[in-house]
């Protein structure tokens, strides 16, 4: 018996994926649970594994292809060693592919979202970004769309316009094109994109810096790492000193944990804090949940856990969703310095880069101190100059003399 493997549910407001890597190829004898295939979406990358024993009897999309919720990506012949091989050798197997592409958002709800009936944030961001009802896949009661449905649909508009995008040839010939190589954004590329240049086009976005010495967090970390990690089980690093401050900071000045939506203020009494973390497949943002009622090692462990899930492809919707606040370090990469962008719908982000040794005056005198430029890039339309500037002497100060974390002062 032929068993249909679908694509499942991939987390909320997410409706297509891309096949990124088939896992298996047509006749092979698969397991319970192997995984057959890797599916890309605007944020993870998830496996697909097999529900039952058996073996494979066709392939029904491509590598490459894009794919529905619910969609048919092979079948699996129940029980079977092989005698479905035959059948999956026809070259006609693949070319189910194009079917899901050619069936977006609109044509799976052809009356599209009721944006009457919507909430008033779905119904504003429709009518700022020109997104017409038809183009909206709704998931709420009746008809109803989110606010989550409409960045859905406004996100898809680029994806769809890409492959038009593709040829060179109007422009003319390029003149060295056998030197180069052509490869195909990934889905999560493409979105990253989308959302760097929707921050540059809707926010007043400004970045203020202050640099911060190093010299005493430093000396901590040095004199207590060892009893730090023999306790909890974790290293002790200088992200969650840097988290701690970002918290003391955005508790004074509200701000800087706000969002606008619509023609209101969201402020934030929580401080779900995303970490940049860089990934193969370009930038994630993970978020470490409630990061004000964790304590160092608790912050320490959340970090390092959301890395490793990461790097290993690991993360999951609700991994990525959300957020108040972002970090990013771009030291550990060298950078000594950098203008971080948004990340929507957000505020404020801070920018963390190298620590370097320089001759700073120190009491009337030239010393050398470990030193690290900051940068916060922030939303102008929400936060205020004096606000962006006090709170980046909040994490200096916090930095500078750890004490005051510890005394909330």
């Amino acid at each position: 018996m032929a068993v249909e493997i679908k694509v499942p549910a991939l987390g909320e407001s997410v409706t297509e994926a891309t096949v990124a890597k088939w896992l298996v190829k047509a006749g092979d004898a698969v397991a319970v649970d192997q995984p057959l295939c890797e599916l890309e979406t605007d944020k993870v990358t998830v496996e697909v594994n097999a529900s039952v024993a058996g073996t494979i009897a066709e392939l029904a999309v491509e590598e490459g292809a894009s794919v529905q919720v619910g969609g048919v990506l092979c079948h699996i012949e129940a029980g079977a060693a092989g005698a479905a091989a035959p059948k999956a050798a026809a070259p006609a197997a693949p070319k189910p592919a194009p079917a899901p592409a050619a069936a977006p958002a609109p044509a799976a709800a052809p009356a599209g979202a009721n944006l009457a009936a919507s909430g008033p944030a779905a119904r504003k961001l429709a009518e700022e970004k020109g997104v017409s009802a038809a183009s909206i896949q709704p998931t709420g009661k009746d008809g109803r769309a989110t606010k989550e449905d409409v960045l859905a649909a406004i996100s898809s508009i680029p994806a769809a316009a890409a492959p038009a995008a593709k040829p060179a040839s109007p422009t003319g010939p390029r003149l060295k094109a056998d030197r180069e190589e052509r490869v195909k954004m990934t889905r999560l590329r493409r979105t990253i994109a989308n959302r760097l240049k929707e921050a540059q086009n809707t926010a007043a976005m400004l970045t203020t810096f202050n640099e911060v010495d190093m010299t005493n967090v430093m000396a901590l970390r040095d004199r207590l790492k060892d009893d730090f990690e023999k306790k909890h089980g974790a290293r002790l690093g200088f992200m969650s000193f840097f988290v701690k401050a970002c918290i003391a900071g955005l508790k004074e000045l509200p701000a800087v944990n706000a969002e606008i939506e619509g023609d209101e203020l969201v402020y934030k009494n929580y401080y779900d804090i995303g970490v940049a973390v860089g990934t193969p497949q370009g930038l994630v943002v993970p978020v470490l949940r409630d990061a004000d009622a964790l304590d160092f090692a608790g912050v320490e462990k959340g970090i390092g856990d959301l890395g490793r899930k990461a790097r290993d492809g690991k993360l999951s919707i609700a991994d990525l969703t959300g957020g108040t606040f972002t970090i990013s370090n771009g030291g550990v990469y060298g950078s000594l310095m950098s203008t971080p962008i948004l990340n929507p719908p957000q505020s404020g982000i801070l920018g963390m880069h190298k620590t370097m040794d320089r001759a700073v005056v120190v009491n009337g005198k030239v010393e050398v101190r470990p030193m690290m430029y900051l940068a916060l890039s922030y939303d102008h339309r929400i936060i205020d100059g004096k606000e962006a500037v006090t709170f980046l002497v909040r994490v200096k100060e916090c930095i500078e003399d750890a004490r005051r974390l510890l005394l909330d002062v």
